[in-house]
């Protein structure tokens, strides 16, 4: 059934509430990160086990997200999306009333899992909900919704936490998914669409419980447990990997499919998607791997590093109009390839910085980063979905969304996992020079020691300093590598096809 554009103020409360919906679900994904050792301290767990908050809330996401277009088949959008944020509201206030972490983890998995339809329904819900000339302001709006939460969430859990309690951290999304949730059943409850009795694939369901909930734990414990010289990383990546083949072979030999992969035959739709989660790995990446080398190695406290890191968040978030506009007036590629050669030049000036740097310069690098940030995502989308049939768009945004996340943890991993490895591999070279021999090294030790630091202490100075070295060197080298990739993007957003006017399925009323 086809329903009318939403106008005036309905049409801007009910924006700003989709917008909140997608707040609340990416802000969870990072808003707990900086609280783990609070939390592990105030239920009398280690750090490592605290962790599993963090991963639990990823598993239950990533298992539900890819099932998104098969449950608003099923049930109905309006439906999903009211049942999702009334169920992610009440599960985040049982995860801040958890007092074991047996508890914490276990409802943050639900609230993860019940979360999962929020990013692509909301998304869907904003495109028809505003009118055919202001769709491009609808997908800018919530891109700029959609990278400022993950910013925001490290620097408002810090804050919440020192300032308050870590319970506080779920307790917030309470006041927002009330409102939200109320707005949503009073706008769009006359507005469902199209509900079909389908067969319900229990079997691919279970296939991908088992493949997407094995990889994240992969992803997110794997350099604890020192990736595959591990059993249990062994028997999770055997699992893995099983069970995503029987799920591609059996997707691909069903009628009703809860995630459909033919839709890969569709040329912009498969190069938008695989485009989106291979920048989005760099993009998280960088975005993880900042905040930790200037906690870590320069000093800063979670809320400083937090801060210094924000400054990317300004940029989408002051020129919506004016990408809605560009999105209007200029071939989607261009904008595209335009993001790309941002992201490149930022993180190749990334890779000039020392020891030395200043807050403000860090906070500069990453105001650069945010002009990329502009044109990314927004183009990304719509140019995807430019050649999807409207009654395929849930089943796309689905899975577009959650190879996307997907892709984020799996940059996570491996810029962590690198930027360790390399940093080892550079203080191994730098500690050769520090020598009796080398007259840079006896220059080094006698300006310790004229601080009367000798003998042993010296030797644990100069260590320090080649480790901090080693780590600048090594994120240099990880920011050089993703630099040169996106010039290669740019290069791979020429084969999009250009934007045509899809034909709408006369729908059942």
């Amino acid at each position: 059934m086809n329903h009318k554009p939403l106008v005036g103020l309905t049409l801007f409360i009910g924006a700003i509430a989709l917008s909140l919906c997608t707040f609340m679900q990416v802000l969870d994904y990072s808003i707990a990160n900086v609280s783990i050792p609070y939390i592990a301290g105030d239920l009398a767990v280690s750090v490592n086990d605290g962790t599993w908050v963090i991963t639990m809330f990823a598993v239950g996401n990533a298992i539900c997200l890819p099932l998104t277009g098969w449950l608003t088949r099923r049930f109905g959008s309006i439906r999903v999306m009211f049942v999702s944020v009334f169920l992610f509201t009440l599960f985040s206030w049982a995860c801040g009333m958890s007092f074991s972490i047996n508890m914490l983890v276990i409802m943050r998995f639900i609230q993860g899992f019940v979360a999962g339809p929020l990013i692509p329904l909301s998304q869907s819900l904003m495109i028809m909900s505003f009118p055919k000339e202001k769709k491009n302001l609808a997908l800018a709006l919530w891109n700029m919704v959609a990278i400022v939460g993950p910013i925001a969430g490290p620097i408002l859990g810090g804050w919440i936490t020192y300032n308050y309690s870590w319970p506080w951290i779920f307790f917030i999304n309470i006041p927002i998914g009330i409102f939200c949730t109320f707005i949503i059943r009073s706008i769009y409850k006359d507005r469902e669409t199209v509900i079909e009795k389908i067969q319900v694939d229990k079997v691919g369901i279970i296939l991908l419980a088992f493949a997407v909930s094995t990889l994240q734990v992969i992803l997110d414990q794997g350099q604890q447990l020192d990736w595959w010289r591990s059993n249990l990383i062994w028997i999770l990546t055997i699992v893995s990997v099983v069970s995503f083949t029987f799920l591609l072979i059996w997707e691909l030999n069903i009628k009703n499919p809860i995630v459909d992969l033919r839709m890969f035959k569709n040329r912009n739709f498969a190069l938008g998607t695989a485009m989106t989660a291979l920048s989005y790995l760099l993009l998280f990446g960088t975005i993880v791997i900042s905040p930790l080398w200037l906690q870590e190695m320069m000093g800063y406290t979670a809320y400083l590093a937090g801060l210094a890191v924000s400054t990317m968040g300004i940029v989408p978030f002051c020129t919506v109009l004016l990408v809605a506009k560009l999105m209007d007036r200029v071939r989607l590629k261009y904008l595209i390839m335009l993001s790309f050669f941002i992201y490149g030049l930022a993180l190749l000036n990334f890779t000039t910085f020392t020891t030395q740097i200043t807050f403000s310069k860090v906070a500069l690098s990453r105001l650069y980063f945010g002009v990329g940030i502009c044109t990314w995502l927004a183009p990304l989308t719509a140019i995807s979905f430019a050649r999807v049939p409207i009654e395929k768009l849930a089943m796309g945004q689905g899975i577009f969304h959650f190879l996307r996340i997907l892709m984020g943890g799996v940059g996570t991993s491996i810029f962590v996992t690198t930027w360790e490895r390399r940093a080892t591999h550079h203080h191994s070279n730098l500690v050769d020079f520090i020598n009796p021999y080398n007259p840079v090294s006896k220059e080094l030790f006698a300006d310790i020691n004229s601080y009367n630091i000798t003998g042993e202490s010296a030797l644990q100075v100069v260590d320090n300093m080649a480790w901090q070295q080693a780590y600048m060197l090594s994120i240099n080298d990880l920011f050089w590598i993703a630099g040169w990739t996106f010039f290669i993007f740019m290069l791979l957003a020429l084969f999009f096809k250009k934007r045509v006017k899809i034909p709408v399925v006369p729908q059942p009323a």
